[in-house]
């Protein structure tokens, strides 16, 4: 049961971006400064909800940004033995459009720490990164 609330909670992080739908995204994330987000470039790095908030205003509210599809792969979840905080990790496709061009991210590690908030899980921290050796 848990598990599969927590899988939801990481699927809607990404998810919600079809829709542009920021009531799910927001809903997914730890809404403070100990938000964290590791991107694979060092520009991208965010400290905190409202850094976030404005990368996605600027980013992914732009009108040429368009979302086209995902696959999360691979997805492992643990629950520490508190049952309020867990961890995933998992291979991620994410398929955009930016001004019509295609765009995407394959095969990228994305891990993360959610800590159990007022009944619901939250996204605290996540990082993004490409393997080296492909």
């Amino acid at each position: 049961m848990e598990e599969e609330r927590i899988r939801e909670t990481i699927s809607a992080s990404i998810g919600w971006a079809s829709d542009k739908d920021t009531d799910l995204l927001y809903g997914s994330l730890a809404q403070d400064e100990r938000f964290f987000i590791f991107h694979p470039d060092s520009k991208s790095t965010i400290h905190g909800f409202e850094q976030f908030k404005g990368h996605v205003e600027r980013i992914f509210l732009n009108d040429a940004f368009r979302a086209t599809g995902f696959k999360i792969k691979e997805l492992k979840v643990h629950i520490a033995d508190s049952k309020n905080v867990a961890w995933f990790a998992c291979l991620l496709d994410d398929h955009y459009e930016w001004d019509g061009q295609p765009g995407s991210w394959i095969d990228v590690r994305w891990t993360g720490v959610l800590e159990k908030r007022n009944d619901g899980w939250r996204i605290v921290q996540m990082h993004f990164s490409k393997a080296s050796d492909d």
